[in-house]
C-alpha cells in the first residue's frame, strides 16, 4: 500500500479496537466492488490493517452495512468473523440505529415527523419507487425526520433516523414529500454536485458492542471537500 492511500484511510478510522473498525467514507469511495471495477473500501481497508499492523497472510474485514457511493459518513466493518456475524444480526433485527444529514432545497411542510412508504427496487434503473401498500415485492420503509437548520442561500438541514433500511430509502422518502436531496438527479433534484456526491452524510451510529456488550456511540462529521455543510456552521 502507497503511503498516500494509507495516510487517507488512516485519517478517515473513527473508531477501532480489536473486533470493529469504522470509517467516514468519501462520497467518491464505494464500500463494495462493483460493475465500474474500482477498488473498494473493504479491498483498501485489509491492505490497511495488513500494513498497519504488519500481518502475514490474508485479513479478515467483513461488511456490516452499506453506504450508497455518492453518501459520505460513517461505515462499520468487521475484523473477526464473530464480530461480523453478531453485528449482521443486529441490523437485522434493527438494533443498530443510524442517523443521516440531508441538504434539501425545499423545506419540509411540517418541521418534523415520521414518514411510513412502500418502496418498490428496480434492479435494472437502481431506483426505488413509492408504491401502494400490498404492491408486489414492496417493502415498508420507516424513517423520523427534523429540521435542525436553514441557510441564506435556501437550502434545509435535514436530520434523518432510520427504522428500516431499505435500498435508497432517505433518497426514495425525501423526494417523495418534496425535498430532494441536493445533488440526487436520480430522485428529482435539478442539477448534479460539481464533485458527483450527494448531501447526504451518515453522522451517527449506535449500537450494542458485540463482544463487550458495551454501548458505542459515534460521529463524524461532513468531510471538508464541499463547502455548503459549512454554510450552517456545523
Amino acid at each position: 500500500m502507497d503511503k498516500e492511500t494509507y495516510d487517507l484511510i488512516d485519517s478517515q478510522v473513527v473508531y477501532e479496537d480489536n473486533h470493529i473498525i469504522i470509517l467516514n467514507k468519501r462520497a467518491s469511495q464505494i464500500v463494495q466492488g462493483d460493475k465500474t471495477g474500482d477498488e473498494s473500501l473493504c479491498d483498501i481497508l485489509k491492505d490497511y490493517l495488513k500494513c498497519k499492523y504488519n500481518k502475514p497472510g490474508q485479513v479478515f474485514c467483513g461488511l456490516v452495512h452499506r453506504l450508497d457511493r455518492p453518501v459520505s459518513g460513517l461505515v462499520m466493518f468487521a475484523k473477526t468473523d464473530k464480530a461480523l456475524s453478531r453485528l449482521t444480526k443486529q441490523i437485522k433485527d434493527r438494533e443498530i440505529n443510524k442517523t443521516y444529514w440531508a441538504i434539501v432545497k425545499n423545506a419540509p411542510k411540517n418541521t418534523e415527523g415520521t414518514l411510513v412508504n412502500y418502496l418498490k427496487r428496480n434492479e435494472k434503473q437502481n431506483k426505488s419507487y413509492i408504491v401502494s401498500e400490498g404492491t408486489p415485492n414492496a417493502k415498508q420503509a420507516i424513517l423520523e425526520y427534523k429540521l435542525l437548520a436553514q441557510s441564506g442561500g435556501g437550502y434545509y438541514l435535514i436530520e434523518v433516523k432510520l427504522h428500516t433500511g431499505r435500498h435508497h430509502q432517505i433518497r426514495a422518502q425525501l423526494a417523495g414529500m418534496g425535498c430532494p436531496i441536493r445533488g440526487d438527479l436520480k430522485y428529482g433534484y435539478p442539477r448534479s454536485n460539481p464533485d458527483g456526491s450527494i448531501s447526504l452524510h451518515a453522522r451517527y451510529l449506535s449500537f450494542v458492542h458485540p463482544v463487550k456488550k458495551e454501548l458505542v456511540e459515534v460521529g463524524a462529521l461532513p468531510h471538508d471537500g464541499d463547502n455548503l455543510w459549512k454554510v450552517f456552521e456545523l
